[in-house]
């Protein structure tokens, strides 16, 4: 049986950790979290502490950062510990602050093939760098992935979503937060919002084809992805009482006074992109034929129109 290590951190302090770590928990209140793939051992910062210590373990390949009120037992997932609003019952401390009135910044520093599992409420996180699958649970802080290559799983309640050149495939749910897709080369997203505005920019790499696999639902939220031109896929957008903006002349827009549909295929039509939305508006833009950087730049990054939308 592996050996246990423990720390209890309640100052800014940095620790390495010497044995080899494969996969990495961590589950914070407040403040702010950053995951960074990088070679050599595992590394913790913490530049700041605010409330009860952070309680640090390492078990076999197993790092994981939490409080010790936020038990981590192997047997409750993310989502049922995150639905159970464990915030909500904890009760007022000798110091005059309710338990929950906590924050910490603190930074993590692991091999790129590290599996990350991140919780966070409140707290704002970034995961840069990452090859392994990443799985992140926020309530309202927002989050930021950069350059992630495994497939990736973002849940937040009212937190937004931000995914800069992601390749892995992309899941996201969310009651009230937003998408938004920078730079997409992985052409695999699902996504689904209550009232969240999702906004989807694709950059496949010419060099590496893969079809998109987009399905993106929502209610109340606006839907704007970009494709690339030329673009392949077969493409069905449906909104119930939004309005629609279509820039392939190859897709047929059809409805006028209620529900609209966007449909047809470009290209060979390898691809698939669904989009479907109650009372948000759906609209299909076309990222310019590649660019030559030198002459004109990259292309201009997507943003959510409303007037037009």
């Amino acid at each position: 049986m592996a050996e246990q290590k423990t720390w209890s951190v309640a100052e800014p302090q940095k620790l390495t950790f010497e044995e080899p770590v494969t996969e990495l928990r961590v589950r914070v209140v407040g403040g702010t979290v950053n995951v960074v793939a990088d070679e050599g051992p595992a590394r913790l910062e913490v530049a700041a502490v605010d409330g009860p210590p952070l309680y640090v373990v390492q078990e076999g390949g197993t790092l994981t950062v939490s409080y010790e009120d936020l038990p981590w037992n192997g047997s409750q997932g993310f989502k049922e510990w995150l639905e159970g609003k464990p915030w909500k019952s904890w009760t007022r401390t000798g110091l005059g602050r309710k338990s929950w009135e906590r924050s910490a910044t603190v930074t993590l520093t692991v091999p790129a093939a590290t599996r990350v599992q991140l919780a966070a409420v409140g707290a704002a996180a970034v995961v840069s760098g990452i090859a392994a699958a990443t799985d992140v649970h926020g309530v309202s802080g927002d989050v930021t992935l950069v350059g992630l290559s495994g497939k990736v799983s973002a849940n937040t309640v009212s937190g937004g979503v931000e995914a800069q050149s992601v390749t892995g495939e992309l899941g996201f749910h969310s009651v009230s937060g937003g998408l938004t897709v920078v730079d997409g080369a992985g052409g695999s997203v699902r996504a689904d919002s209550v009232s969240g505005d999702m906004l989807i920019d694709l950059a496949l790499d010419p060099a590496a084809p893969r079809p998109v696999d987009i399905s993106l639902n929502s209610v109340s939220g606006q839907v704007a992805i970009r494709l690339p031109h030329p673009a392949d896929a077969r493409v069905e957008a449906n909104t119930a009482t939004g309005g629609v903006s279509n820039a392939f002349e190859d897709l047929l827009v059809s409805g006028h006074f209620a529900a609209k549909r966007i449909a047809g295929t470009l290209g060979a039509g390898t691809g698939t992109l669904r989009a479907t939305t109650v009372s948000g508006s759906i609209a299909l833009l076309r990222r310019p034929a590649a660019e030559a950087p030198s002459d004109e730049g990259p292309a201009a990054p997507l943003v959510l129109d409303k007037k037009v939308l």
